[in-house]
């Protein structure tokens, strides 16, 4: 029963401006409280921090402004016209993250265990269109039970139009899902229309059909987290950007993620004062990366020393982890990184990597945030597993993603650059607007060996040492095709620097083409292989 329900019985009902005050905010204090100390318990009990806790851990202190927190749902039957609490289940407004406006809507699990019915979805909805006007960031923090199922199909339309407006402000505005508890059924592809999605392991979990149902249909017995927790789609799915062991150090890093994009596609992500200066010389890349191409190294120590103060965020860490993407600071500017890791599988492009690195590559291009490329690729992956799966189909949304990118795009040659997978790292010939190498690169259409093998492969078998002749010819195929300026010397590498010089390098050149203004065709929409 409302506070207006008891007054109406009571006879009490205020009759001047300060009783409606006293009501007004007796009213708000009921809608803030939630619908009981008891749930408020369960949820704790859970491990789970309530919705209005967690927003008050994303924004800054004091600056949450709530949208219809008085809205009530209208639906009838199985009981629900008994039980009308105030918000339906899910907090919406805005605040700001380091002084930048954000929206956000969360799913409050105390109520209806957070699931969508009509009145819950036309909140987000309106919120949705706030942020996409507003030009602002929108994050959702999810916590519901999908469609509430009393409500019927008036449930599954709010559901359609959230994933509308998720398409509308693709590119737009950055959108980022915070999982933070279940998430089944459709409701996952809300998500999954999104920039950016954490998930909180143990407590978090997506899937499209739940335990109970896998098992009926398939007869494989699976836990809820086995299924679609956090670590599934961190390392296995590739669903998850981001995850982490609780909700204080997930929410934190939204934060932090928050600082290093853009409010809108109108606008360049925020800059800050860097103390690290811009021609600090790295003579520690000098013995960091071998020059035996066959010789690991982890590329995150380079990137660490290139960016400003060492410091980057990665996305999808423990997905694909022959290809790093991060986003980090050079000289105060926001920069993607997109790095081949030697450690991991030699740095080859796969299915994964590719898919991995395609979606980064066009998420930095929506948002106005210049590309670095650092290569060391050996190839694609071979196997039958990668070409029955698609390599080809699945290396081409890297191609397309680079060659469809505007923003400054600047490639670096560490080591090995070979065959295809050249060119699809952002080589000068699908538009890099500058290309450097290191003199340690390697530039080929394929490994020396391999090329020897084809090229002399009579005058191997000829000879009366095949081994030797093998030996010398690769020697002379390295020293003809693969020395590290024959790139250079055709225009296909515009300098090859000093490593030690690279951070200064990279600083000047994002200076240069700061201002860089490219268009594209007219068309409604290119059609990228999928």
């Amino acid at each position: 029963m409302t506070v207006l329900d008891e007054a109406a019985l009571s006879g009490g009902e205020p009759t001047d401006a300060r009783g409606r005050v006293a009501e007004l905010h007796a009213i708000r204090a009921k809608a803030v409280a939630g619908p009981s100390e008891k749930a408020t318990e369960a949820q704790h009990a859970k491990g789970k921090l309530t919705a209005r806790e967690r927003i008050e851990l994303l924004l800054d202190a004091g600056s949450f402004q709530e949208v219809e927190q008085l809205r009530r749902h209208r639906a009838t039957g199985f009981g629900l016209e008994n039980k009308k609490p105030y918000t339906d289940g899910v907090i919406t407004g805005w605040g700001t993250v380091e002084g930048r406006t954000v929206f956000v809507y969360a799913h409050d699990f105390r109520i209806f265990g957070g699931a969508l019915g009509e009145a819950h979805a036309t909140k987000i909805h309106k919120i949705m269109d706030m942020a996409i006007a507003a030009g602002a960031p929108l994050v959702s923090l999810n916590d519901g039970a999908g469609a509430r199922i009393q409500e019927g199909v008036s449930a599954l339309a709010g559901y359609g139009g959230i994933f509308q407006r998720n398409t509308r402000a693709s590119g737009v505005i950055p959108q980022i899902s915070v999982m933070l508890g279940p998430c089944a059924g459709g409701a996952a592809y809300s998500p999954a229309l999104t920039d950016f999605v954490f998930m909180v392991r143990e407590t978090s979990q997506m899937f499209i059909t739940g335990p109970d149902v896998v098992k009926a249909v398939t007869g494989e017995e699976i836990t809820q987290n086995g299924l679609g927790g956090a670590d599934v789609h961190a390392e296995t799915s590739g669903v998850a950007h981001f995850a982490y062991d609780d909700e204080e150090t997930c929410i934190a890093e939204v934060r932090y993620l928050i600082s290093m994009l853009p409010s809108n596609n109108r606008e360049n992500p925020p800059t800050v004062d860097s103390e690290d200066p811009a021609d600090r010389r790295s003579d520690v890349l000098l013995d960091l990366v071998p020059a035996d191409g066959n010789r690991p190294y982890d590329m995150h120590k380079v990137i660490e020393e290139l960016v400003d103060d060492g410091d980057y965020l990665e996305i999808h860490e423990r997905w694909a982890r022959n290809i790093v993407c991060a986003l980090a600071r050079l000289d105060g500017q926001v920069v993607g990184i997109v790095a081949n890791q030697p450690q991991t599988l030699a740095g080859v492009l796969d299915i994964e990597a590719s898919e991995k690195a395609a979606r980064f590559v066009q998420m930095c291009d929506a948002f106005n945030i210049p590309i670095v490329t650092l290569l060391d690729v050996p190839g694609f992956l071979p196997g039958v597993d990668q070409e029955h799966g698609g390599i080809i189909r699945h290396g081409a949304k890297l191609l397309y993603a680079y060659c469809n990118a505007t923003v400054p795009r600047i490639s670096l040659i560490l080591r090995k650059a070979y065959g295809g997978a050249y060119i699809v790292m952002d080589s000068q010939s699908i538009g890099a607007d500058l290309t450097y190498a290191w003199p340690t690169n390697e530039i080929a259409v394929m490994g020396a060996e391999g090329a020897a093998n084809v090229i002399f492969r009579r005058q191997i078998a000829a000879a009366e040492d095949p081994e030797a002749m093998r030996a010398r010819m690769v020697k002379e195929y390295k020293a003809e095709l693969m020395h590290p300026y024959y790139a250079a010397e055709r225009g296909l590498v515009d300098d090859v620097i000093d490593p030690s010089e690279t951070r200064s390098v990279l600083i000047s050149s994002l200076a240069m083409l700061r201002n860089k203004h490219a268009d594209l065709p007219s068309r409604k929409h290119g059609n990228p292989p999928q």
